[in-house]
């Protein structure tokens, strides 16, 4: 029942910027750490960022400067705000979560959102 909804993603040119945005719905405990990752056709997927329950925050060398991560603990949301966004950052995003329960922590995943970065 637990569900991670993107949104957010789109078409935009080079140094422009996008708000991906994703939340949990359905019942849960409580929440972990949260994060983003993406996928480019033909290359693994790689985590962008990542932030704890506390607001400690985790970047990949390639967006640091760019790219800011936040969470809305009430909202149950995780946004990621990208600047200066350049055509090699062109993937599909995909947003994770740590959900917790009575057992050892699950970790759920957004359908995945598609960023597109023209030159």
């Amino acid at each position: 029942q637990v569900q991670l909804v993107e949104s957010g993603g789109g078409l935009v040119q080079a140094g422009g910027s996008l708000r991906l945005s994703c939340t949990v719905s359905g019942y849960i405990f409580g929440l972990g750490a949260m994060g983003w990752y993406r996928q480019a056709p033909g290359k693994e997927r790689e985590l962008v960022a990542a932030i704890s329950r506390d607001g400690i925050t985790n970047y990949a060398d390639s967006v640091k400067g760019r790219f800011t991560i936040a969470r809305d603990n009430r909202k149950k949301t995780v946004y990621l705000q990208m600047n200066s966004l350049k055509p090699e950052d062109t993937a599909v995003y995909y947003c994770h979560a740590d959900v917790l329960s009575l057992g050892p922590p699950i970790n759920y995943w957004g359908q995945g959102t598609q960023v597109t970065v023209s030159s």
